[in-house]
């Protein structure tokens, strides 16, 4: 993926485990980078098992380059990058001055951090506010490249989108030009061994302030061999220019670009509907006092994911390991909501699940309290804090149960996630088309075929 490069490259490879990225690099400029003269290469390894097998590697890329007639440099830094560039990043007067690289080739480890804890306090002293190990290394590398130097990356697409991931995508965008995207379709084959269980993305991008016009996005497998197709898109159509959440979408396959035409012609927010999406209040280990396995005087229900039964809520759900209900009390009484028809959809999928998006409906006719709590893996979509209309609720049901909004949603989602803020980023058909759909289905137990010629009927009658 790396464009031209200097005579002198200063490269880094920071987590380099046993070397194969800049090995890889190494032989793609020694079979014919023309104007390379010299690799000097800088490496970040914390694990001392894989140090040896590190070293190897780079004496082997070494004679490579003698045989091609290129200089070969390496340091191998047995050292934690993060805590180590953060310090000399933060201009600390009695440090030394950060180093600068013309290219970087990473693949960073993949973990949460904490709030409180020593690479968050390290990240945040350079201004860097991320939740992952691998955000925080990408955004120390932005950092110590000169300009117009040039990283490639394999990591998550988590990134891409999700509120936590806001900041580093602003700081990501405003330094780094993405220049090429692409994307391995499978979870599993790309990274089988290693329990990686998001889909991975490989992605170009330059240091420098002008995002291109055309960005470049290619799709494969990840299978050995596999076969990559490759597109160009308009970067506007990738990063929407007025988006303030700075999604970073990545289109597919035919379908998603499908739904992108069909989810481009509507024209509704969800505030002009009317309608507000929240995340389930109750957060059961906070309330813990307050569950009950099974209803009893002075409760209400409390729903969670395993109440969705097809289209509809199955309370009380008995056999599941999951409460049933809460104490209807002043401490609890803040986290519930009165009783009407809201609409339900799951926050976190599981990968066998055929859809993303798993809408399903609260009918007060069919669970009888004066409160209800949805619990913190569940969004609701209300109005202003009660019930909504039925018929809208239940057109709103068909739209977000639908492939379009599926297949369109998986364009810029690479994990199993469903927020809110996704939700409300999302274009909705306008109300009356909402309400003719709710009209139009008389049972909620549709097939996904029935489903789709619903809304594509409505969608397509209302372009």
């Amino acid at each position: 993926m790396f464009g031209s490069l200097p005579r002198t490259v200063r490269l880094l490879d920071a987590g380099a485990g046993a070397g194969s990225l800049t090995t890889a690099f190494v032989s793609r400029v020694c079979a014919g980078n023309e104007g390379v003269r010299s690799i000097e290469a800088t490496l970040y390894e914390l694990d001392p098992a894989i140090l040896d097998a590190l070293s190897a590697a780079m004496r082997e890329c070494q004679r490579r380059c003698m045989d091609a007639g290129i200089r070969f440099t390496f340091t191998i830094h047995h050292a934690d990058f993060i805590q180590e560039m953060s310090a000399r990043l933060a201009d600390d007067l009695f440090g030394t001055t950060p180093p600068a690289f013309d290219a970087a080739i990473a693949n960073p480890p993949y973990r949460k951090i904490n709030a409180d804890s020593a690479e968050r306090r390290a990240l945040r002293s350079v201004g860097v506010e991320t939740s992952n190990l691998y955000t925080g290394f990408i955004a120390l590398i932005q950092r110590l490249l000169v300009p117009g130097g040039q990283l490639v990356g394999i990591t998550p697409r988590s990134f891409c989108n999700g509120p936590y991931f806001r900041p580093f995508r602003e700081d990501f965008l405003n330094h780094l030009e993405l220049r090429r995207l692409h994307v391995f379709e499978s979870r599993q084959a790309a990274f089988r061994n290693d329990s990686v269980l998001q889909e991975n993305i490989v992605f170009h991008a330059v240091k420098g302030r002008n995002q291109p016009v055309e960005i470049v996005i290619s799709h494969s497998s990840g299978e050995h061999g596999g076969n990559i197709t490759e597109t160009t898109f308009p970067f506007a159509e990738i990063v929407h220019p007025h988006d303030a959440e700075k999604f970073i979408h990545i289109p597919s396959t035919a379908s998603h670009a499908t739904a992108k035409a069909t989810m481009d012609g509507l024209g509704s927010s969800l505030a002009s509907l009317g309608v507000t999406v929240s995340t389930g209040r109750v957060v059961d280990f906070r309330l813990k006092e307050a569950l009950r396995k099974e209803p009893e005087r002075g409760t209400v229900p409390l729903l969670y994911p395993c109440h969705f039964n097809g289209g509809t809520i199955h309370w009380p759900k008995l056999e599941a390991r999951k409460s049933n209900a809460i104490l209807d009390n002043s401490e609890t009484r803040p986290w519930l909501v009165p009783s009407g028809v809201y609409l339900l959809t799951k926050r976190f999928t599981s990968k066998e699940e055929r859809r993303r998006l798993v809408a399903c409906l609260f009918d007060p006719d069919e669970v009888k309290a004066k409160w209800v709590g949805f619990e913190n893996h569940l969004n609701y979509f209300h109005a202003n804090g009660h019930g909504l209309d039925r018929t809208l609720a239940v057109g709103l049901y068909a739209f977000l149960n639908s492939s379009v909004v599926d297949q369109y949603f998986r364009r810029f989602s690479g994990h199993t996630q469903v927020n809110a803020t996704d939700l409300r980023a999302l274009t909705y058909p306008d109300r009356d088309t909402l309400q003719a759909m709710g009209r139009e289905v008389k049972a909620l137990n549709l097939s996904q075929d029935e489903i789709d010629h619903l809304v594509g009927k409505h969608l397509h009658a209302h372009r």
